[in-house]
């Protein structure tokens, strides 16, 4: 197992996010358009399943990582990408649930099929900030020197207030 295993989870749920609107679209034109029956939105349901859990699994990993980075960079930058990692996981398990419902034949099904849709592309805006926030930990702070540097929260953590200083 890669160690840390977070940075090589992260990326399940942004994949999963960025396909789920693109299944979401050609499956609903496929339903309406009577291509596909309606037992085909499982396979959307399945796909935001993977978003949801890959997230959660994501998450779990970097609250398992935090203390430690958290030592190298300071507390507020983690915070905000904790932040913009629970909206995403508003986000995806609200899109969840609205799939769910498309399941249905009837016209309460087809509503939550347009509005998984919509719910889908916020869950992307979602995902993408925390990718964000992710990739600033990184490549702006430097999280991954927990990691690659042993003495790491003694050279950097003293940066850590500095970090939000554009005049570095």
């Amino acid at each position: 197992m890669p160690e840390p295993l977070h940075p090589a989870v992260v990326h399940f749920p942004i994949v999963f996010a960025f396909l789920s609107p693109i299944a979401a679209v050609i499956t609903l034109w496929a339903i309406r358009s009577g291509r596909l029956a309606t037992r085909a939105w499982l396979g959307v349901l399945i796909l935001q399943a993977a978003v949801l859990g890959s997230g959660w699994l994501a998450e779990e990993q970097g609250e398992h990582e935090e203390e430690r980075v958290e030592r190298v960079i300071g507390e507020e930058p983690i915070e905000e990408h904790e932040e913009a990692a629970e909206r995403f996981m508003l986000m995806a398990g609200l899109t969840f649930g609205i799939a769910v419902a498309g399941l249905l034949g009837n016209p309460l099904g087809a509503v939550a099929r347009g509005i998984t849709v919509a719910a889908s592309i916020a869950t992307v805006v979602a995902v993408a900030a925390v990718g964000h926030t992710g990739g600033e930990l990184v490549y702006r702070y430097g999280a991954a020197a927990a990691y690659t540097q042993p003495d790491a929260a003694n050279v950097v953590g003293g940066r850590a207030g500095m970090a939000h200083d554009d005049d570095d």
